[in-house]
């Protein structure tokens, strides 16, 4: 990936789909993040976040809002002006940097929390923006991350809205993409990458994370019933169905690890 100044397209294109979102009602996802994040470590006012593509800027202009640190790093100038136009909307001057962290140093040991959602299946050279995240971590520091499960069986993909989207080659996704949106989505927007459960522990672990934390790591059993509550039980408590779950039957490729 590189940074692009002139507008693009499928920029334009995001900005219309979800650029209308009211901060409040991206409230319970901002609680969800912070509910993972503190499986891992404590989040409080002297807490140092980054978040690695902000979009919109909805979670480093909530971060301020609720008296929290949170630096972002967003590749698209596009968007970095879309997100201060909201936070001046609401009073708040949102801490958001023009970068790419497939490259750029975002430091040695900086941070307590980095947030990655829905933006590595973006990210064409994502190993070494992972390196580079786990670097810029202090020791103990958490990692919340969430992207795409490329075999996940429900009929629509969370990335785009065709039957098994996720299970079509590299290759074929792009031509498809390209056809549907036009080349531009080949410079932002299109997903290089569509992952696995195994794959992303497995990194994790090469990357040297001392403790990864799968979604059913993260769910609590209590409050649930019936059937979700007999299936998270025992996918706890099962490899096997850890495996099969997080293969096939959720969203998204969700983790928080800790280094």
């Amino acid at each position: 990936m590189r940074i692009h100044s002139e507008r693009i397209g499928e920029v334009d294109r995001y900005i219309r789909n979800f650029g209308h979102e009211d901060l409040d009602a991206k409230i319970p996802e901002y609680e969800r993040l912070m509910r993972y994040l503190r499986k891992a470590r404590e989040i409080d006012s002297s807490t140092r976040i980054l978040e690695i593509g902000t979009g919109t800027g909805w979670f480093p202009i909530l971060c301020r809002a609720k008296g929290l640190q949170c630096k972002g790093l967003e590749i698209s100038p596009q968007l970095i002006e879309f997100a201060m136009e909201m936070g001046r909307r609401k009073g708040i001057v949102p801490d958001i940097e023009l970068g790419n962290v497939e490259v750029d140093d975002i430091g040695v040991e900086q941070y307590d929390a980095i947030i990655a959602s829905s933006v590595f299946e973006h990210i064409e050279f994502w190993r070494p923006a992972l390196t580079n995240i786990y670097r810029a971590l202090k020791p103990g520091g958490a990692l919340f991350f969430e992207s795409t499960n490329k075999y996940m069986l429900k009929s629509l993909s969370a990335e785009f809205a065709v039957p098994f989207y996720g299970w079509l080659p590299d290759r074929a996704r792009y031509e498809f993409r390209k056809l549907v949106h036009g080349k531009d989505v080949m410079k932002l927007g299109i997903d290089f990458h569509q992952f696995t459960y195994l794959q992303l522990r497995r990194a994790f672990e090469d990357t040297g994370f001392r403790e990864i934390l799968d979604v059913i790591d993260l769910l609590d059993v209590e409050g649930r019933k019936g059937l979700n509550r007999w299936a998270l039980a025992t996918a706890k408590s099962s490899r096997p169905m850890r495996r099969l779950v997080l293969t096939f039957f959720v969203d998204a490729t969700t983790f928080v690890c800790r280094k």
